[in-house]
């Protein structure tokens, strides 16, 4: 059983800052990426940061520059969001790719935590 939990969502004025965090846990063998998405109301889910094995890092254009994903082990992953906007607010969600101790593989998401930029 692996469960992904966030936190850290919270109401912010444009140019603020906030700070997510993410955490795996159970029976986890490793962990190839944790990866936030986000998803605005009417809109589709989409990529936001990945932490990739190797130290690769990817982020969408929109947040490059102002967003800063890392990891603090191998089952935390953090999201540091600066120079917010509104077009930020979103339920943000984190995945993580995991092998289990049964070695098998899979996508793990939490239940989202909601940021709101207020203007």
């Amino acid at each position: 059983q692996v469960q992904v939990v966030e936190s850290g969502g919270d109401v912010v004025q444009s140019g603020g800052s906030l700070r997510l965090s993410c955490e795996a846990s159970g029976s986890i063998l490793s962990i190839y990426a944790m990866d936030w998405y986000r998803r605005a109301p009417g809109k589709e889910r989409e990529l936001v940061a990945a932490s990739r094995s190797g130290s690769i890092t990817v982020y969408a254009d929109s947040v490059k520059g102002r967003f800063s994903i890392f990891r603090d082990n191998f089952r935390k992953v953090y999201l540091q969001m600066d120079s917010l906007e509104p077009e930020d607010s979103a339920v943000y969600y984190c995945k993580a790719d995991v092998l289990s101790v049964r070695l098998t593989r899979g996508d793990y998401w939490g239940q989202g935590t909601q940021v709101t930029v207020s203007s």
